[in-house]
């Protein structure tokens, strides 16, 4: 039961674990090998992994999109231009419905972080065991394929976002009244350290809740899969309910996937109108 309990141990840790390119603590470059040794590199590493799936399927993104652009019929529409085309007016009425104001940046924005976001979770759905076994082949330690599971991708986006909110809420207010937002509201100027401590907080609070949320719900998700996975070396009753498990939750996860996509978007475009506005 011990060698079991390590063995699975040892298979959930291998599956958390990015491949890490940094800086050893003897000076030299290299992948990491050892989850310490990723630890140990410290700011000096990038997860190649988290940043090359990321990047792939955004160019993935951009390359469908423009071939169905450039190739796209005035006439009767191919099935792939009309599932463009869903995706296009989809994300137009949530901003229509959401931003108040008038910015040509916001309805592509949303456009991009919805599609780029759903297709990063979407590699949840793949089989656990594939693409790291791939990576194991090729002499690879780690592969992690599911980039919205590593805070620094999910920050990433957030923090962009976040400095969108703070761009936009001093080009319309003006840097007074930006400030004068998080000092003179809501109890005037008489309560301006209890205004800065609610209003600061508040504005920490976006992208920290942005990021944390699309992280924790598919960390969660990628867990209960490797968790899943480990009940098929338990025989053949196990493995048969591993995969009737497997499927299900596959199933559902479609909807999670889909849902923190929207989530993501849906608050980006809520906080950018609430930076476009006098008060909030």
């Amino acid at each position: 039961m011990s060698a079991e309990a390590h063995t699975s141990t040892e298979y959930i840790k291998h599956h958390l674990q990015n491949l890490t390119y940094g800086q050893h603590a003897d000076g030299t470059w290299g992948l990491a090998h050892s989850a310490q040794e990723a630890k140990d590199m410290g700011f000096m590493a990038i997860n190649v992994d988290t940043m090359g799936f990321s990047i792939l399927l955004g160019v993935l993104f951009l390359f469908f999109f423009r071939k169905v652009a450039q190739s796209a019929a005035t006439g009767v529409p191919s099935g792939l231009q009309n599932f463009v085309e869903w995706i296009v007016e989809f994300v137009d009425s949530s901003v229509k419905g959401s931003f108040t104001a008038r910015n040509p940046m916001v309805a592509p924005l949303a456009l991009t972080i919805f599609i780029w976001i759903f297709l990063m979770n979407l590699m949840d759905l793949l089989p656990i065991d594939w693409l790291p076994g791939l990576a194991g082949m090729m002499g690879l330690p780690y592969m992690k394929v599911v980039a919205s599971t590593d805070p620094n991708a999910t920050f990433g986006m957030s923090l962009t976002v976040f400095a969108l909110v703070i761009y936009y809420s001093i080009k319309m207010k003006g840097l007074g009244g930006f400030v004068g937002e998080l000092t003179l509201q809501p109890f005037g100027k008489w309560g301006m350290p209890a205004n800065l401590l609610l209003e600061g907080v508040n504005l920490i609070a976006k992208p920290v809740s942005l990021a944390l949320r699309l992280f924790g719900n598919m960390y969660a998700g990628e867990m209960i899969f490797i968790l899943i996975a480990i009940m098929f070396s338990g025989g053949a009753v196990l493995a048969l309910t591993g995969g009737v498990l497997q499927w299900a939750w596959a199933v559902f996860h479609i909807l999670i996937i889909t849902l923190q996509a929207f989530i993501f978007m849906t608050l980006t475009i809520v906080y950018l109108d609430m930076a476009h506005q006098e008060h909030h």
